[in-house]
């Protein structure tokens, strides 16, 4: 399995919009593949929107996408002003839960990207399966992936929480004891976090 990750960029305000559009038109575009999340941002970059979909593979992605372009419902009719869209496909960490259906997860979820030098993601991976249980103690690993096409060498993970104040807790209690984050600071190179808002038609939320 795979999934592809697209962040759509938009005018102030224009966020707000395209969610409404897209929620009203997605009956349609399920037809073709299911919708595995979908997320406004709330502190980090503004006036965002993540989708992640998940697929079995680029073939079903490809057949997917041009069978949905062909439906005079989709794409999502909206008046936002598009400032840019960026796409990735990403492959799940082998200690990540696959996506097969709605999960409520938590209110609040961050996304976090970090980038490591070239060709040490196998290495980052190792490092995380041994650290990653005890991290999923304190709150639930909504998803983790490396990328396979877009910006390369990033693990891209999505943690859920009940509350912002949740997540200050979250963060506070799984570093004692010295188990989490599992020790990959040599090998980093930069870091990136957004906190999002789940849609209200988001199968994950």
């Amino acid at each position: 399995m795979l999934y592809e990750m697209r962040t759509y960029t938009f005018a102030a305000g224009g966020a707000a919009e395209f969610e409404r559009g897209f929620g009203e038109a997605l009956e349609h575009r399920n037809k073709y593949s299911q919708l595995g999340g979908f997320w406004r941002t709330e502190l980090g970059p503004l006036n965002e929107v993540v989708h992640i979909w998940p697929y079995e593979d680029l073939n079903q992605r490809t057949e997917a996408r041009a069978a949905s372009r062909q439906d005079a419902h989709w794409p999502p009719k909206h008046e936002a002003e598009v400032l840019g869209q960026e796409s990735e496909i990403l492959v799940p960490a082998p200690f990540m839960d696959p996506w097969d259906g709605p999960q409520a997860l938590g209110a609040v979820y961050e996304l976090r990207s970090y980038t490591y030098r070239p060709g040490k993601i196998p290495e980052v991976i190792e490092r995380w399966s041994g650290a990653i249980e005890h991290r999923k103690k304190y709150s639930p690993l909504a998803g983790c992936w490396f990328t396979d096409i877009g910006t390369l060498n990033k693990l891209i993970h999505l943690w859920a929480y009940d509350s912002l104040d949740h997540r200050a807790k979250v963060r506070v209690d799984a570093v004692k004891g010295g188990k989490w984050p599992a020790s990959t600071r040599d090998l980093l190179l930069s870091q990136e976090t957004k906190i999002m808002i789940p849609a209200p038609f988001s199968p994950m939320h």
